[in-house]
């Protein structure tokens, strides 16, 4: 599905997916306060990311289609009739569960699936309508992307995660598109990070621009983000 061993961009690329470590300048995304912290903690991320990596990359080809298989289930019972939503998806890529049968299967039931694509740097992501055998393009390490399709607002976005905690933030790859990307959507747009168990850390310390999941699903369950009493964000109806 990727070539991992090409690191040359493209202009377009597909999901948030193994963007190298980056300053938040380059993601145009606000620094922490502590500016004497951040590069510890972005040290310690990086660590973080090839360690979580390469403990993923080391399941056998079975397990991983067992978790997937799973953490489909979980999703099904956590979306319930995905009927008019419209689903922004992801292309599989080192190691990842592989939901795209899931996600066809979403359609099959009448909801719409999008990927998402790379238009540039310091942009959010875009969303492609997609359905299996339309035409591809191959953008950043490979990974797909639609050539055509209309550009659509998901309602939902699931996303592969290489860590979380149980505040159900999300340890990306590091290119800060998604956080950006959910800076974008509606408060109402339904967040949910996807990953092994394995990946579980007690914290990702959280930075300003870092963006919480409403849900994590693994193959052992969901977590759900904690709504507060006092904050001026809504209560989770998914």
């Amino acid at each position: 599905m990727s070539n991992d061993d090409d690191p040359s961009p493209k202009e377009c690329a597909s999901p948030p997916c193994f963007m190298h470590e980056v300053d938040p300048a380059y993601a145009s995304l606000s620094p922490t306060p502590d500016a004497d912290a951040w590069p510890a903690v972005a040290q310690w991320r990086k660590a973080e990311r090839e360690r979580l990596i390469a403990q993923r990359l080391s399941l056998n080809a079975a397990t991983r289609a067992d978790y997937a298989r799973q953490i489909g289930e979980a999703l099904h019972a956590l979306i319930g009739n995905p009927g008019g939503l419209i689903v922004g998806a992801y292309w599989p890529f080192r190691g990842e569960p592989n939901l795209l049968a899931w996600f066809e299967g979403l359609r099959a039931r009448g909801a719409d699936i999008a990927l998402p694509v790379v238009v540039a740097k310091k942009t959010p992501l875009v969303f492609r309508l997609w359905q299996e055998g339309e035409r591809l393009a191959r953008g950043v390490w490979n990974i797909p992307f639609p050539a055509e399709g209309k550009q659509v607002q998901p309602d939902m976005v699931i996303a592969p995660v290489v860590g979380f905690d149980a505040a159900c933030y999300r340890l990306g790859y590091g290119g800060g598109f998604f956080d950006r990307t959910l800076a974008t959507l509606p408060e109402s747009t339904i967040a949910i990070g996807v990953g092994y168990a394995q990946a579980a850390i007690p914290t990702i310390h959280p930075q300003p621009f870092d963006i919480s999941m409403r849900h994590i699903v693994t193959e052992n369950g969901i977590t759900t983000r904690e709504f507060r009493l006092g904050s001026t964000e809504s209560p989770p109806t998914v």
